[in-house]
């Protein structure tokens, strides 16, 4: 029977000693791990709360009778607690709070106007560099389509200040009318400035001032005869319009907006985030945090708005679906942390209200499809058992594979899927370190096991929970090998399963290999597509490991091993010689003309080669 009373002692021990300030606490079990982190205005009015009242849901009840201990921090306002908490959690992900577990920085265009010859990029993480940052873009395709358009318009560089300062004529992008080749000199410095110019007002929602201004450039060249120019402008209106119409003004004229919305059912949520800049809808992203099943969304969207913008940049307007108990500390707390006023509004009527509706919408269609996965998974989960007589419930799965070609540039990689599909940031990949086994399946395999299982049975950093099942890619060598690799750890009770290809080595003809027997399922079994597709994702992952392991021994070469020749000397002479081996056969002058090689540096190559 679950008891809160172990942790109603240890609070009402420390009571006396907790300070009357604004704070963080920390409940923490025998384990010495993170059960729940929780803030407060008044730290021991908030902690009494916990001792004085009967009749706490099971979550709480669930957590008191787990706490061993209690951590307080104090803040100097309540306005820091909040921070504070949300960054906590985000770190420690206590399993009794309200995680956002989709967390990922998202992608802005970036624009350094102070350059010479201004480059625009895709920039993700922190803002240090001087130019403009326009976004959020809900995700990297949208990013990259909208620089793709502004290339088409505007004709701004991309590429980086190395490729440009060495380039003796124009790339391709000059060729198909996306770029002005300023690299070579094709366009003059202040037009090129204009150009920029144009660009960010553009993005800043400026576009009908941009398209007149185009206009009339058009007209003034048809007038001077200057056809070429003319048919130039003429094509970037035409761009113009098209990102026009694929970007429509949104109804609720909404110039700087995130629009949240929820939608929970069956113990689970979505909520949906909308970003509004410059008056256009920059895409949307689905979240699912985690939370108790019994939790209501108001309490949801509270402690996701708190940690979602715990270390990201707040528009001026925040549009929820639902009201938040901490609306007033939350709004004071981001209006603080951006220097500017920041409004969180709840959607009830007009054009807003619209807007808002689509959102649930789309969070509701979006949560639809995620149960139906994990329904769909969880039957599958429950096929492969059955077929294969497994003792334990499967909720995640491990699939190994290995790459190599010849034995060079070897790699072990592992994915895993669970409930929700697959896991990406349980993907890891493995470089080969003894060099016997990179030659050899069963070594490969033997290590990849020995190294990832060691690491969790250490709990070392950033060790990986057990899976309930390992998939191998391979035959009955390999599944012999992995078998004994578990074996001699003392994991016995985790099972394994080897997938090999039929004799014709093509897909519906596997053969699967369990405790001494082989298996095989019918060609049209949903099973055997499922342990297809988990085990084709496996090999994907591990050719593109692979694949990038080799592109990296491909681009080192002589330079490497030059003292001094750092990456942007390296590439300033390729870029002039074409190989390490023209470098080799290159003058001592010839050397010490490439920019940003002096006399003393030349001389040191030179001699590499020579000596």
């Amino acid at each position: 029977m679950i008891s809160s009373e172990i942790g109603k002692e240890v609070i009402k021990k420390e009571l006396a000693l907790i300070p009357k300030l604004p704070g963080v606490y920390k409940m923490i079990n025998s384990k010495n791990e993170i059960l729940y982190v929780g803030k407060a205005k008044n730290l021991p009015n908030r902690l009494k709360s916990y001792v004085s009242e009967k009749n706490h849901i099971i979550r709480t009840e669930r957590m008191l009778s787990q706490t061993k201990k209690i951590e307080i921090t104090t803040t100097s306002n309540e306005s820091e607690a909040l921070l504070l908490e949300a960054n906590l959690i985000k770190k420690h992900k206590p399993k009794f709070n309200i995680l956002l577990r989709d967390d990922k920085s998202f992608p802005f265009i970036f624009i350094g106007k102070e350059d010479k010859w201004p480059q625009i990029k895709r920039h993700r993480g922190k803002k240090e560099k001087k130019g403009f940052f326009f976004g959020p873009f809900a995700s990297a395709g949208s990013a990259n389509w909208t620089i793709k358009m502004i290339q088409k318009i505007f004709h701004l560089r991309v590429c980086d200040d190395t490729v440009f300062k060495n380039r003796e004529r124009p790339c391709i992008l000059y060729q198909i009318k996306r770029c002005s080749a300023p690299c070579v000199g094709f366009i003059e410095e202040k037009e090129y400035k204009q150009s920029v110019d144009d660009a960010i007002e553009f993005v800043s929602g400026k576009s009908r001032k941009i398209q007149k201004n185009l206009s009339q450039q058009m007209e003034k060249a048809s007038e001077e005869l200057d056809f070429e120019k003319a048919t130039i402008l003429r094509d970037r209106i035409k761009s113009l319009n098209i990102i026009q119409s694929s970007q429509r003004v949104n109804e609720a004229n909404l110039v700087e907006a995130d629009v949240i919305a929820g939608y929970k059912e069956s113990g689970k949520t979505c909520i949906q985030v909308f970003f509004y800049r410059s008056k256009q809808n920059w895409g949307n992203q689905a979240f699912y945090p985690k939370h108790d099943a019994e939790e209501n969304l108001s309490e949801i969207l509270n402690s996701f708005v708190s940690q979602f913008y715990e270390n990201k940049s707040v528009p001026a307007s925040i549009i929820l679906s639902e009201n938040i108990r901490e609306k007033d500390l939350i709004e004071k707390t981001l209006s603080k942390k951006e220097d500017k006023q920041i409004n969180i509004s709840v959607a009830k009527k007009g054009s807003k209200l619209k807007v808002i509706n689509q959102a649930i919408k789309n969070a509701k269609d979006s949560l639809s499809r995620k149960l139906y996965e994990s329904q769909n998974n969880k039957e599958l989960f429950e096929s492969v058992a059955k077929k294969f007589n497994l003792e334990t419930n499967i909720n995640l799965i491990e699939v190994y594979d290995n790459s190599h070609i010849q034995g060079t540039n070897s790699v072990g990689a592992l994915i895993t899927y669970g409930e929700e599909g697959f896991i990406k940031k349980r993907y890891r990949k493995f470089n080969i370190k003894i060099r016997e086994n990179s030659q050899d399946d069963y070594g490969m395999i033997k290590e990849v096991l020995e190294r990832r299982f060691k690491r969790a049975l250490q709990e070392k950093d950033n060790y990986l929970t057990f899976p309930d099942l390992v998939l191998i890619d391979g035959g009955k060598g390999q599944y012999s090998s992995a078998r004994s690799s578990l074996n001699e750890l003392g994991l016995h009770d985790i099972p394994v399963i080897a997938i090999a290809k039929g004799k014709m080595r093509n897909s519906g003809n596997e053969v699967f290999f369990h405790n001494g027997k082989e298996l095989k399922f019918e060609k049209n079994d949903p099973t055997l597509f499922f342990l297809q597709r988990i085990r084709d994702e496996a090999h994907r992952f591990a050719v593109s490991a692979h694949r990038a392991k080799r592109k990296k021994g491909m681009t080192s070469s002589l330079l490497d091993q030059i003292e001094g020749i750092g990456s942007i000397r390296k590439r300033a002479l390729l870029n002039h010689f074409g190989s390490a081996r023209a470098v080799e056969s290159a003058s001592l002058d010839e050397i010490q003309s490439v920019d940003g090689v002096e006399e003393k540096v030349a001389k040191k190559i030179y001699n590499f080669f020579h000596e």
